[in-house]
């Protein structure tokens, strides 16, 4: 399963960008479906996730509120709308396909991964 993630891109503080991350092949489906962001020089951290039919979805806190995680069973896309950017949410985001249908904010709690799209908000 291969997932690739779009949408990061270079904003200034307050404005807003929608990540999207397809998979290869509707696999995820039936699993839970998340994002993670890894800023430089530290570790990879958990912010969303969203059981499978979308009836469950988690944030880390410092996103509540601002960010919204939703997914598109049929198109098997997974999507991450953030509003309100802080140069603190600058990182690298990652989607990932959960190992149950659903699932917590353990990376090991996650099979596949995409390659990551860069967010950079300047204040």
């Amino acid at each position: 399963v291969q997932l690739q993630a779009s949408g990061g891109g270079s904003v200034q503080a307050g404005d807003s960008l929608r990540l999207s991350c397809a998979a290869s092949r509707r696999t995820g489906s039936n699993n839970a479906m998340a994002w993670f962001r890894q800023a430089p020089g530290k570790e990879r951290e958990f912010v969303a996730t969203i059981s499978w039919n979308g009836g469950s979805t988690s944030y880390t806190e410092s996103v509540k509120g601002r960010f919204t995680i939703s997914r598109d069973n049929a198109k098997g896309t997974v999507y991450l709308q953030m509003n309100s950017l802080k140069p603190e949410d600058t990182a690298a985001y990652y989607c990932a396909v959960g190992r149950k249908a659903v699932a917590g904010t353990g990376r090991n709690e996650y099979q596949y991964w995409g390659q990551g799209t860069l967010v950079t908000v300047s204040s």
